[in-house]
Order: structure tokens, then C-alpha cells, then sequence
């Protein structure tokens, strides 16, 4: 493969690494921020994984432009977009598993900060609503912070 070709793959495999890298960090950030519920958390744990995934997605570039496909130009820099893209494929699919993770793991944390029986809640002094037509259920329970309990794994 000629210097050209060599070239054109890398600065078309950068391209599509940061666009997709974008999207991910755009798309992760609203979905991360409304389960943290503060913006600056959501916004800098979806950066480290956005982070990540450039370098991953960069490095697995730069080891398939060493790949020797296709006998000539052409036919080689395609074979190596083909699989870039699989491969982005691949990474973009694991990210997205990774921030569904972490957004599972804080939903679970607010729900286990959430369940409290009527009479602690009441005794902590928060309001509590129940819902019409099922009795006993008390969803909208919501304690002030500095009386909220600290979450612990068993």
C-alpha cells in the first residue's frame, strides 16, 4: 500500500473515530444526566468513558493500518475501512453497554434511597403522597439531602 492510500485510511479512520466519539458523548451525557440528576456528574463520567473509547477506538486504527488487505491500493484501504467499521461497531456497542451499566447502577441507587417505610419518612420530616388507589404505596416520598441516609452495599 502506497503512502497516499496509507494516509487516506488513517485521516478517514480519525474522522470516523471522532464522529463517532461525538455521538457518544452527546447522546451519553443527556442519558447519564438525568439518572446522577446533577449535569456536572453525568457530563464528566460520560467524558471518561468518551475518552475511552477514542482511545481504544484510535489504537485499534493504528494496529489495522499495519494489516496487509487487498493486493492493491484501492482494494486495501476498503478492506480496511470495512473492518474499521466493524470494529467501531463493536466499541460503539460496548459503550453503550458501559453507560447503560453506570445509569443502572445510579437508577438502583435512587430507588434504595427512595425506600423508606412511611414512618421513617415521616419522622425524617418528608413529605409523603400516597397513590391513589393503591394503599400502602408511597412513591413520592422525598427526604431533604442532609437527612437522606448514605447508600451502602450490604
Amino acid at each position: 500500500m502506497n503512502t497516499n492510500a496509507y494516509l487516506s485510511f488513517l485521516a478517514i479512520g480519525i474522522v470516523l473515530v471522532l464522529i463517532d466519539g461525538q455521538v457518544i458523548y452527546r447522546s451519553g451525557r443527556g442519558y447519564l444526566e438525568s439518572s446522577y440528576g446533577d449535569a456536572g456528574a453525568g457530563a464528566s463520567m460520560t467524558r471518561l468513558v468518551t475518552v475511552l473509547f477514542h482511545l481504544v477506538a484510535l489504537g485499534l486504527l493504528a494496529l489495522l493500518s499495519t494489516i496487509p488487505l487487498g493486493d492493491s491500493d484501492l482494494p486495501g484501504v476498503v478492506g480496511r475501512l470495512g473492518a474499521l467499521l466493524l470494529v467501531l461497531a463493536i466499541i460503539h456497542a460496548i459503550t453503550l453497554g458501559v453507560l447503560s451499566r453506570i445509569r443502572g447502577e445510579q437508577v438502583g441507587e435512587a430507588v434504595v434511597n427512595r425506600r423508606m417505610s412511611r414512618s421513617e419518612a415521616e419522622q425524617r420530616g418528608a413529605v409523603v403522597t400516597p397513590v391513589p388507589g393503591q394503599e400502602g404505596s408511597y412513591p413520592d416520598v422525598s427526604p431533604s439531602l442532609e437527612h437522606r441516609a448514605p447508600y451502602s452495599t450490604p
